[in-house]
């Protein structure tokens, strides 16, 4: 298995893991991350274990190195001029046994090193894997909105594995080697002659720069057919998620087409990636045995000329031989650190990223003042603009008032969608400030801000868990009865009770393998169960049949009691009863008043949304009736 070897070599290509080989990272700023997150690793005993496992690692180097010595001495004793006898016999034994003994704890040493550091490795990768998902988490909506979930989840993953690695194969592989080479370079030169530990030096050096020449040689043919291997995986996965799609068109036949072809691809560059490593275990393999064959030779003539024994001949040997081993991995090890460092760096650049909303050194929890009837919200000035979009809100204010109900309308892209975003404090406002309860949203922190205000979106995500889990996420401690009340509430319950497994049904990934009214209720039993001081409705009924959207509009009715209501609507007839209507264009407030003012206002906005839809709704009305007559 030289040169990575067959095994790892192709678990590394099946595993499709390098697309792209970007430049190194600079290797001492690397190293030094990598030793400070093992410091905060928290990992037991972490100073000890570290100590313990550097010794037992360079014990079984040295005995690494001894133990042919101790063969030589023994067939030295075998083949010296001594009486036949017991003695003899005993002696040979006594060396040979004692070579096994000492090969076996240079062999055992490095696995008990292992063990000892096992936790520290394992601490490390969790805290790297846990500080990176829990920042990502913390970081705001625009980085997520411009990030590639998939992406974000392969980098935390290869990142986190990669700091297994590099201490395993750094600390207790290639390091280690490279103390065994100056070990037996000196007691070749020490025990027999210097031209001994030059050989083995010289052929090391020539076996590691063509190692490292031809594998550099070799990453463009794997990073062509990892490429390939990414194209083939992603046809597959498209196909498969998008299955109806691909059965509506009839396009199975395509699609297995096209899949043949990137296999095909594969497959070329397959065949190159194998060649070359065909070629890197061949070159590997007649260094070594030249070098074998040098180190014979010379053992040879010492012995001839009766400076060296025929147990020193084997020594030699054996020293050389035992020096080759770790070197097998060598060139899949080259590779995999580098690729390690790049995944650790990339890692590392989501933890360094800066959260654009993020809470004030000691800022305090959000206070509700007692006995107040909902929260006050308040926009005061409030301006904010997209990157990506021309518009953006504008000196928008308003005040709404505990206890009261606020609808926003307006056509898309007018900023409703802003200002719920803002109230939640997923954006902070670029000028002006948002006001909860009298309190600046910048200036408390951002857990007590969201445990007061509860939003129930038009696209309801859920998590792949059961009913029960995703409708007490608001509320992880709330009881089974304080569950099923929300459910009740979000006219919910009699759908759960008809499921075979009831609440403990799974929902599937996203909530799919529900119906978009049903995610809906569920969204809005998870708001009501966190029973907040301000609840944001951003178009909660919009995929409720008209039957059961009455039903929940009447439940949103009696769950508004009590709290101050934000309201996102297109169809007007669910905000009548709002006590401010505000109408939003091109992120300005052009319009607000009550239902009843804004209808009378002659060439008003509202007036003419609100002409329109009860229009549309008559004349659909009149279809029906006229298709039943």
């Amino acid at each position: 298995m030289r040169g990575g070897g067959g095994g790892i070599e192709a678990k590394a290509q099946r595993a499709g893991g390098e697309a792209e080989t970007p430049p190194d990272p600079k290797t001492i700023p690397a190293l030094m991350d990598l030793m400070r997150l093992v410091a905060r690793s928290g990992a037991p005993q972490l100073r000890v274990r570290l100590v313990i496992s550097i010794l037992l690692t360079m014990a079984g180097k040295g005995l690494g190195v001894l133990a042919p010595l101790v063969l030589g001495a023994a067939v030295n004793h075998l083949a010296a001029d001594q009486p036949a006898g017991v003695s003899v016999g005993l002696g040979f034994a006594g060396f040979a046994v004692g070579w096994a003994i000492v090969r076996f704890l240079s062999s055992g040493a490095p696995q008990l090193s292992d063990v000892v550091f096992a936790p520290v490795r394992a601490a490390a990768q969790r805290t790297a894997a846990t500080e990176t998902f829990a920042h990502a988490l913390s970081l705001s909506l625009d980085f997520h909105q411009t990030k590639r979930s998939g992406a974000l989840s392969r980098t935390v993953d290869r990142g986190s594995r990669s700091v297994d690695f590099l201490l395993r194969i750094l600390a207790f592989n290639l390091v280690p080697t490279g103390l065994e080479l100056v070990l037996a370079a000196g007691v070749l030169a020490g025990k027999y002659d210097w031209r001994f530990g030059a050989v083995a030096v010289a052929v090391v050096a020539v076996y590691a720069v063509l190692t490292l020449a031809i594998s550099n040689w070799r990453i463009e043919h794997r990073r062509t057919m990892n490429t390939a291997d990414t194209e083939a995986a992603g046809q597959v996965v498209d196909a498969l998620i998008n299955y109806e799609t691909v059965k509506s068109f009839g396009a199975e036949s395509r699609a297995a087409l096209g899949y043949d072809r990137a296999l095909g691809a594969y497959n070329a560059a397959a065949l190159k990636a194998n060649s070359s490593l065909a070629l890197l275990n061949a070159v590997q393999a007649l260094i070594m045995n030249i070098g074998l064959g040098v180190m014979a030779v010379m053992a040879g003539f010492e012995a001839a000329a009766g400076r060296m024994g025929p147990g020193d001949v084997t020594a030699a040997v054996l020293i050389l031989i035992s020096l080759y081993a770790p070197l097998n991995i060598l060139g899949f090890a080259y590779r995999e650190i580098r690729q390690s460092f790049i995944d650790m760096e990339e890692m590392l650049k989501v933890t360094r990223q800066t959260a654009q909303v993020a809470d004030a050194p000691g800022a305090p929890d959000l206070v509700h003042a007692e006995g107040q009837k909902g929260g006050a919200l308040a926009f005061e000035d409030v301006s904010f603009r997209h990157d990506a979009r021309a518009n953006g809100l504008e000196d928008v204010s308003f005040t709404v008032k505990p206890g009261t109900t606020t609808a926003l309308v307006g056509p898309s892209g007018s900023g409703k969608s802003t200002i719920v975003k803002l109230a939640l404090r997923l954006l902070d406002p670029q000028v002006g400030r948002v006001v909860v309860d009298g309190a600046d949203v910048r200036d408390v922190t951002q857990a007590s801000l969201r445990r007061a205000v509860a939003l129930v979106p038009q696209d309801v995500a859920l998590f792949n868990d059961t009913l029960a889990v995703n409708i007490a996420f608001a509320r992880p401690e709330a009881t089974e009865d304080e569950v099923w009340a929300a459910a009740e509430a979000a006219e919910l319950a009699g759908f759960i009770r008809s499921l075979p497994d009831g609440m403990q049904t799974r929902v599937g990934e996203r909530g799919l393998k529900l119906s978009g009214g049903e995610r809906q209720r569920v969204g809005i039993a998870r708001a009501l169960l966190a029973d907040p001081c301000i609840l944001i409705l951003d178009e909660a009924t919009s995929a409720l049949d008209s039957r059961t959207e009455t039903a929940i509009q009447k439940t949103l009715r009696k769950a508004k009691a009590g709290r101050t209501t934000l309201v996102v609507a297109h169809r007007l007839s669910t905000i009548a009863d709002a006590e401010q209507i505000l109408v939003l264009k091109a992120g300005r407030i052009v319009e607000r008043g009550a239902h009843h003012e804004l209808v009378a206002r002659v060439g008003g906005e509202y007036a003419a949304l609100w002409k329109k839809q009860t229009r549309g709704a008559r004349i659909g009305l009149d279809e029906v009736q006229s298709a039943g007559g």
